[in-house]
């Protein structure tokens, strides 16, 4: 069923409701490692409570319900009434999730699916006092008080129209006026100040008692108070209910709440107001004549009814606050990147004819265009950066869920979690991080016992990291497990037949490491849900691949292992090495080059039937990519001497042989058209700043099609 609301109150929550879920996750898991932490528990239960308010305001009856039985755990966690444990933790965990999966539900337009009732049931249980898990339990009598839980249900069954609660007041008004004029359609609202004269809308204590006696029969409010609430409002509940405690003419902020609840439907009240930013006018003054309250409880009454509605004056004066920021679609976004790389282009084509010219009225000009585009560029690719906490803050809980799972203890560390990157590759590697940071706690970190018996402490420690280097974004993922051991992935490698005994032999452990990163390649023995079937790694590394990225993996046996990853900061712009090939032009990423030399091609040598070079006591495989890329060029005769440039991918290093070096080059990748999609060795074309047409090289898809 297609959902009904208002689209600007529906995107309001969903840009407010989406933040406080993302942050809960992170809080949750928190917790459960900080148990006591009073502010935490107060920033979840307003969470779940802020959430609720804005669901209820449009109606989302089946999150509402979700996040007030959610709410009512944390109000007695928060009460000291109930410890935080594991079993506890794991109930309301499978309540966010089950938010979660209503939230996209509400985001894709669709009317939320209730969560299962067993999964309520176990929150209200939770939401009693821990002295109440006996087996044994009483039925109520009517005279006890019910709990927030059970009185969240009555409201589901017995809510009141605004209507009704309208003819209950005008029914007291006319009871008490004796021939008084009828209140009409006069509403609580947030009073002028005590004592303001007989204009006042307030309605005495003793038909605000009558009322909630109409409402609830006598009593059911009258319970202790909270033992760590705020000041409570001082209103007198004398009209015939029973005394509990010593304080009993109080009521508590969460019967209140409760009901306003009941009133209005869970979550219109106070929260729901603020959470979509639209509270409701005043009323019209009344007109029936009423004396001054007593000062005291005027300001008790002011308070509480302040509470249930906020006033309008104030929430004008600050919404010029809130509308700092603007929302934007990020196809827009893209559409400014892509003519600002237009602009880019044109600017090194004006860059190049500057070189050629003598006026030097030219030069500055152009001078100040290159200026202006490079700070328009970086403005720009501002606005498309996020920080990558976007993606690191889903790891707690990945982590948590995933060694609960597997019976072992893992502490998970983030640093630089506000490193900005843009947009499309925080969304392109949260994939493959989340399957690095499992891979690191199934197959790295040991089980608590095994690293006793290796003098470690119990608990392992998975570290998440993120820092900017240049233009590239470094992140790595560090675990103090077992590492890795070269002779097993070595004959793991020939039973595969991967490579013979003496290839494998002639590995480097590097190498070695490396080889996880082969389609089918496991180190597990057993496969289970987790991992084992070696089609895990390959992904991440083709991934990576396509974001004109690197990975590199060191490891040391018994300490653990490291994954180092390196991304470009943006795609939409890339640095290259222009170089030619014949007289065809053709762009190096620059991420893949390691080093340029000059080269005397007759000293050569042939290794396993392939060409190679010596440098530095290094061996690098040598290719004349001019025979692959360049229309009849593999007849030629070859030149003596030539320019090498040394490429990377991974571990693995290269060097191509090319014909001339024109520079580095700032360019904009356009796609291929739809004849030369798929090109093997081509990730795009560019034009360059003598206006050619350039292809831009996929260095790891070169290699794999032609070497």
């Amino acid at each position: 069923m297609a959902l009904d609301a208002d689209e600007e109150i529906l995107q309001d929550f969903l840009v407010e409701a989406g933040e406080i879920l993302e942050k809960l996750s992170e809080q949750l898991v928190d917790l459960e490692q900080h148990p006591d932490d009073s502010d935490l528990l107060n920033a979840i239960f307003r969470g779940f409570h802020t959430v609720k308010g804005g669901a209820g305001f449009l109606q989302l009856e089946a999150l509402v319900n979700c996040c007030h039985s959610a709410e009512n755990v944390f109000d007695i966690l928060r009460n000291h009434k109930r410890k935080v444990t594991p079993d506890l933790m794991d109930v309301v965990l499978e309540a966010l999730d089950n938010v979660n999966a209503m939230f996209e539900e509400v985001r894709n337009r669709e009317e939320p699916t209730p969560a299962p009732d067993e999964l309520i049931e176990a929150l209200d249980a939770l939401a009693k006092p821990e002295s109440e898990d006996a087996p044994a339990v009483e039925a109520p009598t009517p005279a006890q008080e019910p709990s927030s839980a059970d009185v969240g249900q009555q409201g589901d069954q017995g809510d009141i129209t605004d209507e009704e609660f309208e003819q209950l007041l005008d029914a007291l008004a006319d009871e008490k006026s004796d021939g008084q004029k009828p209140v009409g359609n006069e509403q609580v609202s947030t009073p002028a100040e005590p004592g303001g004269g007989s204009d006042s809308d307030e309605i005495t204590d003793d038909e605000f008692e009558a009322l909630l006696d109409q409402l609830h029969g006598k009593g059911q409010f009258a319970g202790a108070p909270a033992e760590d609430e705020a000041p409570k409002a001082d209103i007198d509940t004398s009209g015939g209910s029973e005394k509990s405690s010593g304080d009993a003419d109080l009521i508590s902020d969460d019967e209140f709440e409760n009901l306003l609840d009941e009133l209005h439907g869970k979550g219109a009240g106070p929260s729901a107001g603020a959470a979509a930013g639209e509270p409701k006018p005043a009323p019209a003054p009344s007109s029936k004549a009423e004396p001054a309250p007593e000062p005291k409880k005027a300001e008790a009454k002011a308070e509480s009814k302040a509470a249930a509605k906020p006033a309008p004056a104030p929430a004008r004066e600050a919404a010029p606050a809130g509308e700092t920021t603007v929302r934007v679609d990020t196809k827009r976004l893209d559409d400014i990147m892509n003519m600002v790389g237009e602009l880019v282009l044109v600017r090194n084509r004006l860059q190049r004819l500057g070189s050629e010219s003598e006026d030097e009225h030219m030069h500055k000009a152009v001078a100040n265009l290159d200026v202006v585009t490079t700070d328009l560029q970086a403005a720009v690719m501002q606005t498309r950066m996020q920080p990558i906490k976007k993606v690191f803050g889903r790891f707690p809980r990945v982590v948590r869920d995933l060694a609960r799972s597997l019976k072992k203890e893992v502490n998970l560390v983030m640093h630089g979690e506000e490193t900005d990157l843009d947009k499309n590759l925080v969304e392109a590697l949260a994939d493959p991080l989340v399957h690095l940071v499992r891979n690191s706690v199934d197959h790295g970190v040991e089980a608590p016992d095994v690293r006793e018996k290796a003098g470690k402490p119990r608990a392992g420690t998975v570290t998440l990291s993120a820092e900017q280097e240049g233009d590239h974004i470094l992140l790595s993922i560090v675990d103090d497990g077992a590492g890795m051991n070269p002779d097993v992935l070595r004959r793991k490698a020939v039973e595969k037949g991967l490579y013979d005994q003496d290839a494998a032999d002639r590995l480097t452990d590097n190498e070695c490491f490396n080889l996880i990163f082969a389609a089918g390649f496991s180190t597990k023995d057993q496969i289970s849900d987790v991992s084992g079937r070696g089609v895990g790694m390959d992904v991440v590394k083709t991934k990576i691949g396509q974001l004109n990225g690197q990975i590199n993996i060191m490891s040391e046996q018994g300490k653990g292992t490291s994954i180092i990853i390196k991304v470009p900061l943006t795609l939409a712009i890339m640095p290259t090495l222009m170089i030619m090939l014949g007289d065809q032009s053709f762009a190096l990423p620059l991420v893949n080059v390691v080093e340029i030399f000059h080269l005397d091609l007759t000293k050569t040598n042939i290794v396993d039937g392939k060409e190679c070079i010596v440098v530095r006591d290094k061996v690098f495989p040598l290719f004349h990519i001019k025979r692959w890329l360049v229309h009849g060029a593999a007849g030629q005769g070859e030149p003596e001497n030539a320019h090498v440039v040394i490429v990377a991918m991974g571990t693995k290093q290269v060097g191509f042989v090319v014909d001339q070096l024109i520079g580095q080059e700032e360019v904009v990748i356009k796609p291929l058209g739809r004849a030369l999609q798929g090109t093997p060795g081509m990730a795009g074309a560019t034009i360059t700043g003598d206006g050619r047409i350039a292809l831009i090289i996929d260095v790891p898809s070169l290699l794999q099609h032609y070497g």
